[in-house]
C-alpha cells in the first residue's frame, strides 16, 4: 500500500492520519464525487424527518425527567406516603421559592469550592498525567506515592484538613482537589499514551518536528480519553465539596442538607438535592460543550 507524499507538509500529513480537517479536503472531496449536500435539497422530506428525528432524540433527557416526576407524585399518592418520609414534588418545588435566597446563598458557596477544587484538579492532573506518559523515569518517581495517596481513604483525612486549615473554604477545595485528582491522572496517562509507536516513527520519517507531532497528533488522539476522566471528575466534585461540608461547615449546601435533616424539615432536604442535581446538570453539560468545542474532527466523524 503507498502512502500519500506528504513529506513536504507534515502537519497535513498529521491531520489526515488523526481524521482532522485539511485545508485541501473541501476541494479534494468535491472533486471527487457529487456534493451531498445536493441530495438533502433534492430530498427536503427527508431532511425534516431527520430533523424531527434528532429534535426528538434531544427531548429524550427532559421527558424523561419529567417522566420521574410524576411518577414521583403518583406514588406518593397511590402509597399515601407520610410528607416526613417522602414529600411531594409539589412540596419540594415550591420550598425552592420559599427559601430561594438561603438556597441560593449556599449553593453559590458550594459552587466555588466545586470550581476552585476542580480547576486546580484540571490544572495538575492532566500535566503530571502527560510528565507521567513521557518520562519512565517521572513514572518510577511520582506515580508509587500518587497511587500511595489515593489508597488513602480521604474521608479519615478529612478532620485533619479541618486542623491544618480550619473550617474556611480551603480545607473544602482541598478534599474536592484530592478526589477528584487521580481519575483524571489516571484518564490523562492513558491518554497521551493511547498512540501507536508505528504513527510516532511515521510522523518522525516525515520530518514533523516533535512540537507538531504532540499538537497535531498526541493531543487530537489523548483529548477523547482525558475528557472521559474530567467527565468523572466533575462528577465526584460536587459530592467531595458537600462530603467537606459534612464534616465540618457552617455554610454551603452540606451544612443546610444537615440541618434540615437533623430539623425532620425533609422538604427543605429534597429541596437542597434538587439544588444539587442542577448544579451536576450543569456541570456536565459545561464539559460536554467544552468537549464538542474541542474536538471538532469528531463532529465531522459522528455527523457523517
Amino acid at each position: 500500500m503507498a502512502w500519500p507524499d506528504h513529506s513536504h507538509h507534515p502537519k497535513e500529513a498529521i491531520l489526515v492520519m488523526t481524521g482532522q480537517p485539511t485545508t485541501g479536503s473541501s476541494s479534494h472531496s468535491a472533486a471527487n464525487g457529487p456534493d451531498p449536500k445536493d441530495d438533502i435539497r433534492r430530498a427536503p422530506k427527508s431532511l425534516l424527518l431527520r430533523r424531527m428525528k434528532r429534535i426528538g432524540w434531544n427531548l429524550l433527557p427532559p421527558l424523561t425527567f419529567v417522566a420521574i416526576v410524576l411518577f414521583w407524585s403518583w406514588s406518593v399518592k397511590a402509597f399515601k406516603i407520610p410528607a416526613y418520609l417522602l414529600p411531594a414534588p409539589g412540596a419540594v418545588f415550591a420550598r425552592l421559592f420559599t427559601d430561594y435566597q438561603v438556597l441560593w446563598n449556599n449553593a453559590v458557596i458550594t459552587m466555588t469550592e466545586i470550581v476552585l477544587g476542580f480547576g486546580l484538579t484540571l490544572l495538575t492532573a492532566i500535566p503530571v498525567g502527560l510528565v507521567i506518559a513521557l518520562s519512565p523515569l517521572s513514572k518510577q518517581i511520582l506515580y508509587p506515592p500518587i497511587v500511595l495517596l489515593q489508597l488513602v481513604p480521604k474521608i479519615a483525612v478529612a478532620p485533619l484538613f479541618l486542623v491544618w486549615l480550619g473550617f474556611g473554604m480551603e480545607s473544602k477545595v482541598l478534599l474536592t482537589l484530592l478526589m477528584t485528582f487521580f481519575p483524571l491522572l489516571i484518564a490523562s496517562i492513558s491518554g497521551f499514551q493511547i498512540l501507536d509507536a508505528r504513527l510516532l516513527y511515521l510522523t518522525k520519517s516525515m520530518g514533523a518536528s516533535a512540537w507538531h507531532t504532540f499538537r497535531y497528533l498526541r493531543v487530537p488522539a489523548a483529548l477523547p480519553v482525558i475528557f472521559s476522566g474530567i467527565k468523572t471528575s466533575a462528577t465526584i466534585a460536587a459530592t467531595a465539596a458537600i462530603v467537606a461540608e459534612f464534616v465540618g461547615a457552617n455554610q454551603g449546601l452540606g451544612y443546610v442538607l444537615l440541618k434540615g435533616t437533623s430539623t425532620m424539615d425533609i422538604e427543605l432536604t429534597f429541596a437542597v438535592l434538587v439544588v444539587l442535581t442542577i448544579i451536576g446538570i450543569v456541570l456536565n453539560y459545561v464539559v460536554e460543550i467544552s468537549e464538542w468545542v474541542m474536538t471538532p474532527w469528531q463532529r465531522s466523524a459522528n455527523n457523517s
